[in-house]
C-alpha cells in the first residue's frame, strides 16, 4: 500500500505547476487530468514537465540539502524535525531503522525517478517533433540521472527502474551494482549533453548542466582522465561565468541578476509567494530555518579553516590576533557564517538578533536574506531563494582536481584555483606556487579551497566521502555536548530503510547492517 500511495502520489506530482521557469511557478495547478486526453498537445508536454520539476523540491533535492553539511565536519545539526536525526547519522547510530533523514535520502530520489519514467513512457503520444521531443527528454533524463546520482552515492548498488510500473510489483527488483548504476547515469547523462540547448541556464536543463553534473559523476569515480575534457569544453564555451557579488549568489535578488547568476548552472527553483520553500506543516524555509531558528550552526573547525587575508593559514601569519582570531581573514568566512559577536542587520540598519542560540559559537548566514528580518513565519512566503545544485567554481575546481590527479601541478591547475580564490569581491591572494607545488601538496590545498568555496552547500560530505577521508575527519570532532562524532568505514555505504527492505523482498541489504 505505501509503494503504490508513493506511485500515485508520482502521478499527481507531474501536474503540479504549469511551467518549471521560474517566472511561471505561480500558475494555478491542475486538480485532474485523465491520462486519457493528455499529452494532446505541447503544452500538456509541458506541464508534466514541470510536474518533474516540482520533484527537485523535496528534501534533499531541494533547499534542505544544506544539511548534508551537518553529516560532515563542517556543522552541528540542532533539533532540526524536518530532517529528524541528523545528529544521531553523525554519532554513531546509523541503522536500518533509523527514521527521518535516511528514509528521506532514499525515497525522495525514487519519487523522482517514478516522475520522469512516467513522462519517459508517454511523451511520444504528444504530436510534437521529434527533435522537441528530445529536447524535453533531455532535461528529464537529465533530472533522472541527479537522482540516481545521490541513491548510488548514498547507498551504492540500487535496483534500476527504466519504466513507469503498472504495478507495485514491477518495483520489487534487486538492485544493480554500483557499477551499473553509474553506467546507467551516465547513458542519461550523455544524451542530455546531445539534446540539450548549448545556451546559459534560464530554470531549464541546458547542455553545460549535464556537462557539469557528468563532470562530477565522473571525478567521484575517480575518472580523472575522462572529466578533464568534460571540464574543458565547458570553460572554453564561455556560458558561463563567476558571479561579482558572492553573498548575492545564495539571495533572491542577487539570483535574478545577470551578472550573479551567469554563476549558476543548475538549481532547484521556488517562487514567491505561491510557490515558496516551505509553509506546511508550518512556516518554514531557509530564513526561518536557518536565521531564526538556528538548525545549522558551523563548528570552530570550519571557521579555522579560513585563511587570512595575507593567504597564509592563521597558524603561520602575522595577522592573526588571538584577541580577534576571525579579523582580517578570507573574506567567504563573515559572508558564510554570523562569527562570534557578530550584529545582523537587516536593509534599513534594523538588528536582527531574534536567532536560537549557537551551541558552536557560530550560525548559518549564506543563504539567509537578512533583507527580510525580523524573521517570522509571516516571511515564509517571501522565502524563494533557489538552492544551486552546480555553479561555475565548481567546473573550475573540479579541473584543478582533475588535471592535478592526471599529470600534477601545471599552470591551468593553478589559474582554475586562482579565479575562484580572485573573484570579485573575494580577492584572495593566489595560490603559493613554492608551497604547494608537488601534486600531493596541491591536492590538499585544493580540498581546502573547495570546503571553504562551497561550506555549508551541502557538497562536503560527499566530497569526505568520495576522497576516503570521512572516517579519519569526522571523529577528530565533538559535538557540543563533548559527544565525539562516528564514522565507520561501513558508514560510506547506508544501509537501506527497513520498511524497503519490507515493501521489497529482492532487496538485499548492505553489508555489516
Amino acid at each position: 500500500m505505501k509503494n503504490k500511495n508513493i506511485l500515485l502520489c508520482a502521478v499527481f506530482g507531474l501536474l503540479a505547476f504549469g511551467s518549471c521557469k521560474k517566472d511561471f511557478l505561480d500558475k494555478n495547478p491542475l486538480n485532474s487530468v485523465s491520462s486519457q486526453i493528455f499529452w494532446a498537445s505541447e503544452t500538456d508536454v509541458q506541464t508534466a514537465l514541470a510536474g518533474v520539476y516540482s520533484r527537485l523540491q523535496q528534501n534533499y533535492l531541494g533547499y534542505e540539502r544544506v544539511y548534508m553539511d551537518a553529516l560532515s565536519d563542517n556543522a552541528f545539526p540542532y533539533q532540526n524535525t524536518n530532517q529528524a536525526n541528523l545528529l544521531e547519522m553523525t554519532t554513531g547510530s546509523i541503522s536500518p531503522a533509523l527514521s527521518g533523514v535516511l528514509p528521506n535520502l532514499y525515497s525522495s530520489p525514487y519519487r523522482a525517478i517514478t516522475s520522469c519514467n512516467y513522462f519517459l513512457d508517454n511523451v511520444d503520444r504528444a504530436p510534437i517533433t521529434d527533435a522537441k521531443k528530445n529536447l524535453y527528454k533531455g532535461e528529464v533524463r537529465f533530472i533522472r540521472a541527479l537522482a540516481y546520482f545521490d541513491l548510488v552515492q548514498n547507498f551504492g548498488g540500487v535496483p534500476i527502474n527504466i519504466n513507469y510500473p503498472k504495478t507495485v510489483d514491477e518495483v520489487k527488483i534487486a538492485k544493480s551494482t554500483k557499477e551499473q548504476v553509474y553506467a546507467f547515469i551516465q547513458q542519461d547523462l550523455d544524451f542530455a549533453i546531445a539534446n540539450l540547448p548549448n545556451e546559459k541556464y534560464n530554470g531549464h536543463a541546458v547542455k553545460g548542466s549535464a556537462q557539469g553534473i557528468k563532470a562530477r559523476v565522473l571525478i567521484t569515480q575517480q575518472k580523472w582522465a575522462e572529466a578533464v575534457p568534460v571540464l574543458r569544453e565547458i570553460m572554453t564555451d564561455n556560458r558561463f561565468a563567476l558571479s561579482n557579488n558572492y553573498a548575492a549568489l545564495f539571495r533572491t535578488g542577487g539570483q535574478a541578476t545577470a551578472a550573479v547568476n551567469s554563476e549558476i548552472m543548475f538549481s532547484t527553483q521556488y517562487l514567491a509567494p505561491t510557490n515558496p520553500q516551505r509553509t506546511s506543516p508550518g512556516a518554514a524555509g531557509m530564513d526561518i530555518e536557518l536565521g531564526w531558528f538556528s538548525l545549522i550552526q558551523p563548528y570552530k573547525d570550519l571557521a579555522d579553516d579560513y585563511e587570512m587575508t595575507d593567504g597564509k593559514p592563521s597558524a603561520e601569519s602575522p595577522l592573526f590576533s588571538a584577541a580577534n582570531p576571525y579579523a582580517n581573514r578570507d573574506p567567504r568566512l563573515d559572508l558564510t557564517m554570523k562569527l562570534p559577536n557578530e550584529t545582523w542587520r537587516n536593509s534599513a540598519g534594523v538588528i536582527w538578533s531574534g536567532f536560537t542560540q549557537s551551541f558552536t559559537g557560530f550560525l548559518m548566514e549564506k543563504y539567509v536574506d537578512l533583507s527580510r528580518a525580523p524573521i517570522s513565519a509571516a516571511t515564509a512566503t517571501l522565502t524563494d531563494q533557489d538552492y544551486i545544485h552546480l555553479r561555475y567554481a565548481d567546473i573550475l575546481l573540479m579541473y584543478a582536481e582533475a588535471q592535478n590527479e592526471v599529470s600534477g601541478p601545471d599552470a591551468t591547475v593553478y589559474k582554475a584555483i586562482d579565479d575562484v580564490r580572485q573573484r570579485t569581491g573575494i580577492a584572495m591572494p593566489i595560490t603559493d606556487r613554492a608551497k604547494y607545488a608537488t601534486q600531493a601538496t596541491l591536492r590538499n590545498y585544493i580540498r581546502h579551497e573547495r570546503r571553504i568555496e562551497f561550506a555549508l552547500e551541502g557538497q562536503r560530505y560527499n566530497d569526505l566521502k568520495r576522497w576516503n577521508i570521512a572516517h579519519t575527519k569526522l571523529p577528530t570532532l565533538r559535538t557540543p555536548a563533548g559527544v565525539a562524532l562516528i564514522f565507520e568505514t561501513k558508514n560510506y555505504v547506508l544501509p537501506f530503510p527497513a520498511s524497503e527492505l519490507d515493501n521489497n523482498p529482492q532487496l538485499v541489504q548492505n553489508p555489516n547492517y
